[in-house]
């Protein structure tokens, strides 16, 4: 397997995604490579320096890279040689050896287009969507679109139903996924039309444990497995919860800490662990499902341990065969692919 990786892209690009490369080949199988994308000079260098063996990594060397404020189809016509571009190339189907995944912390937008113009869509699937594990009180969640459409028609939210169902069994190991569409409520006459048609084209899909409409609240308390919404939503509140658990979580410390220093060391091991539950980092990445081929995206601030992870479940996504079952499904599933 060749799992490809951005080094340009991200917040802490080049080296906290070097330093989790160079971890990642302790996870690889012997027949498995990383190929890394970016500054070749930059990235021998670093090899060079740390001392990393070199029999599975290879290094293509590109010119350009996509800046996160870039804006995407742009970027990706006009910097044919960036990081990005290059890659997504490399994993395109036609190739005879093209890479099994992509992995980047780069421009979302870029990703999206890259990868939609080189890699194409799975048979049937009309627009990919991203689909990012969330932690909640009641165990993980798939939420689905965070960012890749933000004006979706009711067929692609009903087809990111199908898409979030097998991604909860396949790779987060539930059993018959409770898939409930986000809306400003739980009644019948709520929410736009595109909303109601994709309730009703979810409703009409055999084999779908649909339990209908899902309000914010309703995300955390457990009320659903896969939780179906558009770009500019989805996006919002994967931020929102970010930045609400690292706050409650800062906050739980420096009150602690200021009521019983003593307390607050006997407590740390707890809070630490609570943290990694809810900590995206844990993650790696989130995957664009729909792409003829396997496209992480992670997070623009990640670090060594992030990108460690991604490769991981890079891995993983290629081997649990997720894209093979999205194809076998649509395909039983003619309302949803006209």
């Amino acid at each position: 397997m060749r799992i490809g990786v951005d080094v340009m892209g991200g917040d802490n690009a080049p080296d906290e995604i070097l330093k989790g490369c160079f971890a990642a080949l302790s996870h690889l199988k012997p027949a498995d490579q990383l190929v890394l994308f970016g500054d070749g000079a930059l990235i021998n260098e670093a090899i060079a320096e740390r001392g990393v063996p070199k029999d599975q990594l290879e290094v293509v060397a590109t010119t350009e890279s996509i800046a996160m404020d870039d804006p995407p189809v742009d970027a990706v016509r006009s910097k044919k040689d960036s990081s990005i571009v290059v890659m997504s190339r490399m994993a395109s189907p036609k190739l005879d050896n093209c890479l099994s995944a992509i992995i980047s912390a780069g421009n979302t937008g870029a990703c999206v287009a890259a990868a939609q113009l080189h890699m194409r869509r799975l048979d049937g699937v009309i627009r990919p969507g991203i689909a990012v594990t969330v932690p909640t009180f009641a165990g993980p969640i798939v939420l689905i679109d965070v960012g890749a459409n933000i004006e979706p028609k009711a067929s692609h939210l009903a087809q990111y139903g199908v898409m979030g169902d097998i991604y909860a069994q396949k790779v987060l190991g539930i059993k018959n996924p409770r898939v409930a569409l986000m809306n400003v409520g739980g009644e019948e006459q709520k929410g736009t039309q595109e909303v109601r048609d994709a309730r009703d084209l979810l409703r009409a899909t055999d084999g779908l444990n649909f339990t209908g409409f899902v309000e914010g609240r309703g995300v955390f308390n457990g009320e659903a497995d896969v939780v179906i919404t558009d770009g500019i939503v989805g996006n919002v509140m994967l931020k929102l919860a970010e930045g609400l658990s690292s706050g409650i979580f800062k906050a739980l410390a420096k009150e602690v800490f200021a009521i019983d220093p003593t307390l607050a060391s006997r407590l740390e091991p707890v809070v630490k662990s609570l943290y990694a539950k809810y900590d995206y980092h844990e993650h790696g990445g989130a995957p664009l499902l729909g792409v003829n081929g396997v496209c992480l995206i992670s997070h623009g601030s990640s670090v060594a341990r992030t990108i460690t992870n991604a490769v991981r479940r890079a891995h993983n996504f290629v081997d649990l065969g997720v894209n093979d079952s999205i194809v076998k499904r649509l395909a039983t599933a003619p309302h949803l692919v006209a």
